[in-house]
């Protein structure tokens, strides 16, 4: 099997045929070289593979990420490795956005088998998502809601919370400002207003919506949602700490939905959750507890791999991380 990589003058459309999620697209590439970040683009003839490059401050070693992409063969693992050995890798993680349960082939257990591949202790996505078919009509969609996110639904149209969709950069801002004002509030470090800028800038016309829920014209929740393909996303979402008691948030979700389904999408992927049967006691049983309440359905995804190149420096890292982890929880409580 011969790889390539794959050259700017590759028109966007024909790659994009042959990735299959957002995060492999050549709109979300394009960003992250805006944004100053190597991208390396390869193909196999049968699949697209898009590898962003982090240099680690102050050293000339760098990390590898390859985000939702197919599980990679034999041959692109390979590959990666030598370009990894070439350019300064300590190790490429990859995070492929197949299901546990579909995953017919032996090849990941293989790849992990023979130490090309170790489960990632620090992965950027959780294992577990939950998924909703769209394809259903929405009446039936309505009816497998659980009671209670059905009653605040319809609390909230009787309280006249208004949804629109702003794709514009009034959107924008306010999606900025709730969603910055919400990582304060939890004490979550998101990324900066730079970077998200600059991600709307370049998928803005093509695969990011903005939906916001409105109170007397006050925006209340914002939702980024993401379409590529068949599928539907929710990404991102921030709120005001005002009229919470009016459950904008549910009705927004709801119409987060039908919008899906107006695209075309077939499911809609709610971007991480805990598993089933989850800790109540958790910090994100809430958010999980919330798209449940939408009758999705727990998804297992094959989980984060490491493709290890320098094992004393990924064992230095991963140490290194472990501190940084200490100290981020440190400087949350306080």
């Amino acid at each position: 099997m011969h790889i390539k990589i794959i050259y700017n003058n590759l028109e966007k459309k024909s790659y994009n045929d042959f990735v299959y999620h957002p995060m492999q697209s050549w709109q979300w590439g394009k960003a992250r070289q805006v944004m100053g970040i190597e991208v390396l683009r390869i193909t196999d003839n049968k699949d697209n593979f898009q590898l962003t490059i982090h240099p680690i401050p102050h050293t000339p070693w760098k990390i590898g990420y390859l985000p939702r992409s197919v599980i990679p063969t034999k041959e692109i693992i390979e590959y990666l490795k030598e370009y990894g050995k070439k350019n300064k890798l300590i190790f490429i993680k990859i995070e492929p956005y197949e299901e546990k349960s579909k995953v017919k082939s032996q090849k990941l257990k293989v790849q992990v088998k023979n130490k090309k591949l170790v489960k990632s202790s620090n992965p950027l996505f959780p294992d577990w998502t939950q998924v909703l078919d769209i394809t259903q009509s929405e009446e039936d969609l309505l009816k497998n809601l659980k009671p209670k996110t059905r009653y605040n639904i319809r609390l909230a149209q009787k309280k006249r919370v208004v949804v629109k969709e702003e794709n514009n950069d009034k959107g924008f801002q306010i999606f900025n400002d709730l969603y910055f004002a919400t990582c304060k509030r939890q004490k979550y470090y998101g990324h900066t207003t730079n970077y998200h800028q600059i991600v709307w800038n370049n998928i803005k016309n093509s695969i990011s919506h903005i939906l916001i829920a409105y109170y007397q014209n006050q925006p209340l929740v914002v939702y980024q949602l993401w379409y590529f393909k068949d599928k539907f996303y929710y990404v991102y979402g921030g709120s005001s700490e005002q009229h919470r008691n009016l459950m904008a948030a549910n009705l927004l979700m709801w119409e987060a939905i039908k919008l899906g389904k107006r695209l075309g999408a077939k499911t809609f992927d709610m971007w991480g959750s805990l598993p089933p049967e989850y800790d109540q006691s958790h910090p994100w049983a809430g958010f999980t507890r919330f798209k449940e309440g939408y009758g999705t359905k727990f998804t297992e995804l094959v989980g984060s791999y490491d493709l290890v190149i320098n094992p004393f420096l990924y064992r230095l890292y991963n140490f290194g991380y472990y501190l940084r982890n200490i100290y981020l929880f440190f400087k949350r409580l306080f």
